[in-house]
């Protein structure tokens, strides 16, 4: 939902978005803007219909939730389109787990793409493409950078990471995914439920180095961090929340958003499409 506060500042300072390439639920906003859907408007049916609310208990497959609710709202949504009948390029990441590699999706259906992007191992079931598990992409890139720069290569890239500084990572600790569901709360208390959480923590922070690593080396021009570390998996959290604080980091970033624009960086944009980097 913050991703939906950031598309609301740049839209309102004028910014025009050449290109969206989103993973996971990030993934989600950036196929209904491609689609048509104004952040506003985004915005207005998240309150209405929670996401939390689209998750039902029942898995359909190698999951613990299922996706059936999600599926049908997307479909409702963005329909039978494919990428070639979004209103600007999309690309949504997935990861293929027999190849063991990300895999960038720019055609055929949105909605199978999403459903992709979105599958968090363990949690909802794989998406099947043939012989092919796909999974969420955020396993391997969790910050598509590059597949966007491929979209619009003349345009600087503006990556949204939902991580906090590396410095900040001791004092902006995320919850756990445990205490997130009564009924996992009571089984965090337990020494089986004590031990994974310690897992789950080393694996956040695996994630955060993860995300740090390909913002390094894929060197987005900006980079906006919303402050939403404390909002954790699955919690049901306001949505004007998370997207207040997408708006926030979205004007605190304005400065450096601006200065991309200038006529001596335009002109060195110009150069390294011509050049090469």
């Amino acid at each position: 939902m913050a991703h939906i506060g950031v598309l609301q500042v740049l839209e309102r300072e004028g910014f025009v978005i050449r290109a969206l390439a989103g993973t996971s639920m990030g993934g989600v906003i950036a196929a209904m803007y491609a689609a048509g859907f104004s952040p506003d408007e985004m915005l207005d049916t998240a309150s209405e219909t929670p996401p939390m609310g689209l998750l039902r208990a029942r898995p359909d497959g190698a999951g613990l939730i299922g996706l059936g609710r999600v599926a049908e709202y997307m479909k409702k949504s963005i329909g039978h389109r494919t990428f070639a009948d979004m209103r600007i390029p999309l690309a949504l990441t997935a990861t293929d787990l027999e190849m063991c590699r990300e895999v960038v999706i720019t055609e055929g259906s949105v909605v199978d793409a999403v459903l992709a992007t979105i599958a968090l191992p363990g949690i909802f079931s794989p998406k099947i493409q043939g012989d092919t598990r796909l999974v969420d992409g955020g396993m391997v890139d969790p910050v598509p950078v590059q597949p966007a720069r491929e979209l619009f290569p003349s345009a600087p890239v503006v990556a949204v990471a939902l991580s906090p500084r590396p410095d900040e990572w001791g004092a902006k600790r995320s919850p756990s995914p445990l205490a997130t569901l009564p009924v996992l709360d009571v089984f965090s208390r337990l020494r089986p439920g004590q031990a994974l959480n310690i897992f789950l923590r080393a694996l956040e922070i695996s994630a955060r180095s993860l995300t740090e690593l390909h913002l390094q080396l894929d060197k987005p021009d900006v980079v906006i961090r919303p402050g939403v570390y404390h909002i954790g998996l699955l919690q049901q959290a306001p949505v004007s929340e998370a997207a207040e604080q997408g708006a926030k980091a979205a004007e605190d970033a304005l400065p450096e958003l601006r200065a991309l624009f200038t006529p001596s960086r335009r002109l060195a944009r110009q150069a390294r499409r011509l050049f090469g980097r």
